[in-house]
């Protein structure tokens, strides 16, 4: 997958077939599309093309209110890394402004879309809207593809167990600590990157590290113990996560302590880099006495651990 930030320099792509959107959490929704993107693409002996958006559009557009408290699902690099699991061909990341957001529907199709990328064919979901004011549509798009020669293609929307699968929906069920149901919609483990660093002083057992979080506006689920797997490198690790706000905690999320213990480690990762996937809470923060898991809370997890993760 190749990665272009900005749309200023000129970029070459064959036969671009082309979707757009914030993608938080590159979900079971999110992956129908990139499919269908590659499919289409390779149909046409052409490149798949996703372009994307950071920092959150809500987050520039609604600073005070929808964006001021609004928690996203994947850090920037933990979204590159998802996408570069789909095999998709380019991923182009705009710096969503101000500036950028009043660019209009029809500015959108004509001078990015068809003037820098020469669109073939364009793609989106169920209910997308784009351009000043999200006055873009569906069908205003179809419209502008017969004129500017493209074709447009509009992916229904996708849901499991009769349920539509969305990002709210997803963030919520991380929020209230339900990360089978999470991880259902999102149709792979919820993930925390993160820098490890050794910490010496958890008392039950020495393989624990503090996993340090990327970004302020990073979700991070509610205080408890949690089966895990860590992946660092080559390295596969199974292990728990415990997760603890300090006192009088209100919104930055990389004051969020994640301990994270490994029930095996024979490898040194202190100062490495290592993504955490979560497969279920086992305890939810009323098992936490003077911000500490008791020892015999501690053997308890462990216990479930090794029974719950393959």
């Amino acid at each position: 997958m190749q990665i272009h930030y900005g749309l200023e320099k000129q970029i070459t792509i064959k036969n671009p077939v082309i979707t757009t959107g914030s993608f938080d959490g590159v979900h079971v929704g999110h992956k129908v599309i990139l499919n269908r993107l590659r499919r289409l693409a390779k149909e046409i002996h052409g490149e798949s093309v996703l372009i994307t958006f950071h920092p959150h559009p809500r987050k520039v557009l609604y600073p005070e209110t929808a964006g001021k408290d609004l928690l996203l699902i994947n850090s920037q690099s933990e979204k590159i890394e998802l996408l570069r699991n789909t095999r998709l061909d380019h991923l182009i990341i705009v710096n969503f402004t101000l500036e950028f957001s009043q660019i209009t529907s029809v500015d959108f199709i004509r001078k990015i879309l068809v003037g820098k990328l020469n669109a073939s064919r364009v793609i989106v979901g169920f209910n997308h809207h784009f351009g000043h004011n999200r006055e873009g549509d569906y069908e205003y798009l179809y419209e502008l593809g017969k004129y500017y020669n493209f074709e447009v293609e509009e992916i229904p929307e996708q849901d499991i167990d009769n349920e539509t699968v969305s990002s709210t929906k997803i963030r919520k069920a991380l929020l209230d600590g339900n990360i089978q149901r999470a991880n259902a919609y999102l149709d792979h483990h919820y993930i925390i990157a993160g820098l490890l660093r050794k910490e010496s002083g958890f008392a039950p057992h020495e393989n624990t590290y503090l996993l340090g979080i990327e970004e302020e506006c990073k979700l991070i689920p509610p205080d408890g113990v949690y089966a895990i797997h860590l992946i660092s490198g080559n390295h596969y690790f199974k292990g728990m996560a415990l997760i603890l706000r300090p006192e009088g905690f209100t919104h930055d999320s990389t004051r969020i302590q994640v301990q994270v213990f490994l029930l095996e480690n024979t490898v040194e990762l202190n100062e490495k880099n290592g993504n955490v996937y979560f497969h279920k809470q086992i305890r939810n923060g009323s098992v936490f006495k003077n911000h500490r898991l008791q020892t015999s809370e501690f053997r308890d997890s462990i216990e479930e651990i090794e029974e719950l993760i393959y």
